[in-house]
């Protein structure tokens, strides 16, 4: 019992007493934080495998395409203002449809084979005011034709398919971007002169470019790594987008005989003909359609003025469109245009052939072949986009006389604002 009298037996413990020690086990324990619930949609996210699929992006993947998204969100920012501030009509109340500035020229060609096919309901190159659209090859409008089935407004179906195939092909060209340019570690330099470039815009909407580099790009580094199945089946799928594929087809075809030769194995040597299968199949389907084997070069020439004609008469027509007052003023700018992108892209070719780059050289010069042998020149400043060693060249300059990239982008960012307005308000080519 205590010996203290009753009125202190409930005093305050006095300093320094055994009470006042701390003892341990007084203390609640520390609880682990519990582990919150995932939402049913969050497991069926992960279910899917997006984790691993954003584990799978690098840091610097992920930086290229932060890069890629600011610039889509800076044309679509352009694309409102097109729709409000440069209206078609000097008194126009409504701006009209959100998407409206996206469905320009050749994205009417894409959308209207992706609803209607090639010849709907015995129409054909036969008839008066036909539109030629047999042109286009068919990877493009089967894969409009599929998305519309879970995207309603044809519109967003396209623009969707460049979104993601864009994003797919920035990664590729940043990967390319390293294997060439090593000071370039993570290939966000060239995706900023890719991607700021003064047509790029086409990468944005409904047109080819990005689903053609989606493919074309991936099979460029599979070729340069020797896995010659993988490069020339993407290559089959980009020759199903654009001719341009069989570009590409002979140009892994130098790089396959150039590895072959210096030691490598000639057993890949069937693979390179792969490509060439999808144009022969729509050539197929047009001849029973039209009874014509070259039915998509004759779209051409009666659309778009490609029949042959020497380099020097096609550079001539063009100087003529240009500068002599012929035509009014858009169109004259545009080939204008014309004119320098055939430059740049001679000087490209004349480089990459001192360097000994023979693929690509041969790449970018059947291109500049097939653009500069028609009446005059069209969509070369478009066809630049698919020159990848075009802009990996400019980001390797700038490294190493770092003023450059100061002039390029003064330069490039103002043109590509233009185009952009261009294309947007219908105004582009005239």
């Amino acid at each position: 019992m205590s010996t203290l009298p009753p009125e202190l037996r409930h005093a305050p413990p006095r300093p320094g007493s055994p009470e006042l020690r701390p003892v341990a086990h007084e203390f609640p324990p520390v609880r682990k934080p519990v582990r919150q619930e995932l939402s049913p949609a969050s497991r069926a996210l992960r279910a899917t495998g997006f984790d691993r699929a954003v584990a799978w992006l690098s840091p610097a993947d992920r930086r290229v395409l932060r890069l890629y998204l600011l610039t889509r969100i800076s044309v679509w920012i352009m694309a409102h203002g097109a729709r409000w501030l440069f209206p078609r009509g000097s008194d126009v109340r409504d701006a009209g449809a959100v998407l409206a500035p996206f469905q320009q020229w050749d994205a009417n060609h894409y959308l209207h084979i992706a609803r209607d096919g090639y010849f709907p309901a015995d129409t054909g190159p036969w008839m008066d005011g036909w539109d030629n659209r047999e042109a286009f090859f068919a990877g493009f409008p089967l894969l409009l034709r599929v998305v519309h089935v879970i995207v309603p407004s044809w519109t967003a179906a396209g623009l969707l398919i460049s979104l993601v195939a864009g994003a797919a092909a920035v990664l590729a060209l940043s990967r390319l971007a390293g294997s060439y340019v090593p000071e370039d570690t993570d290939g966000r330099r060239t995706a900023l002169f890719f991607l700021l470039s003064p047509c790029a815009v086409f990468l944005a909407v409904g047109y080819t470019e990005a689903l053609f580099l989606a493919f074309a790009l991936p099979a460029w580094l599979a070729a340069q790594r020797h896995r010659w199945a993988l490069a020339c089946t993407l290559t089959a799928l980009a020759t199903t987008v654009r001719v341009s594929g069989l570009f590409l087809a002979a140009a892994i075809a130098v790089l396959f005989v150039l590895s072959a030769w210096s030691g490598k194995s000639w057993r890949g040597a069937p693979w390179p003909a792969l490509p060439a299968l999808p144009p022969l199949a729509y050539s197929w389907y047009l001849h029973a359609h039209t009874g014509d084997w070259m039915a998509w070069k004759h779209a051409q020439e009666r659309g778009w003025y490609r029949e042959f004609h020497s380099p020097w008469e096609a550079w001539t027509n063009t100087w003529n469109a240009a500068f002599e007052g012929v035509h009014t003023t858009g169109y004259a700018a545009m080939f204008q245009a014309e004119l320098a992108a055939m430059l740049v892209g001679l000087a490209l070719v004349a480089l990459l052939a001192r360097r000994r780059r023979w693929p690509e050289a041969v790449y970018v010069a059947l291109s500049l072949w097939a653009l500069g042998t028609s009446y005059w020149y069209v969509s070369i400043p478009r066809a630049t986009l698919l020159w990848w060693p075009l802009w990996i060249g400019l980001a390797a300059l700038s490294l190493r006389r770092p003023w450059f990239r100061t002039v390029y982008l003064c330069v490039a960012v103002p043109v590509s604002a233009l185009v952009a307005l261009a294309f947007l308000t219908g105004r582009w080519a005239g």
